[in-house]
């Protein structure tokens, strides 16, 4: 049984966010697994990611009032198969519109094979993707 059971953030924009978070969850083995829309019966307009045929993880949620930011102590850290995957959920994650927060790469103040990216997503959160994986020979 794993600690969280899910995590939800809000996000000013779905389309501009379901699109970023598309593309840097990609290589990294999550997709939708599902989607509320308000015309459809929902309260709110939200998507659910997660690994192929399980529930949800995490989710974005429309807050058409704005959203409060958490302190700069936050960030949501995805778990990555591969160093290649982190990589390519960064470059991903910027092509969308993400900003760098660290860069991608080992960070061993961290721990020896602490490989990940940093980035800040569209409406500011931190976000990062991370493996443990030792380096291949």
């Amino acid at each position: 049984m794993s600690m969280l059971h899910h995590l939800s953030i809000g996000v000013a924009d779905l389309a501009r966010s379901s699109a970023f978070y598309d593309a840097a969850l990609a290589p990294l083995g999550y997709v939708r697994v599902w989607t509320h829309e308000v015309t459809d019966g929902y309260r709110e307009a939200a998507i659910g990611y997660g690994l192929p045929g399980v529930e949800d993880e995490f989710a974005i949620r429309l807050r058409s009032e704005g959203i409060a930011m958490p302190s700069d102590g936050f960030h949501i850290a995805f778990s990555s198969p591969s160093r290649e995957a982190v990589a390519a959920f960064y470059q991903a994650a910027l092509e969308q519109g993400g900003r760098d927060n660290g860069g991608a790469g080992l960070h061993p103040e961290y721990g020896p094979d602490y490989f990940a990216g940093f980035v800040i997503d569209p409406d500011g959160y931190r976000i990062e993707a991370v493996t443990n994986e030792p380096a291949k020979p």
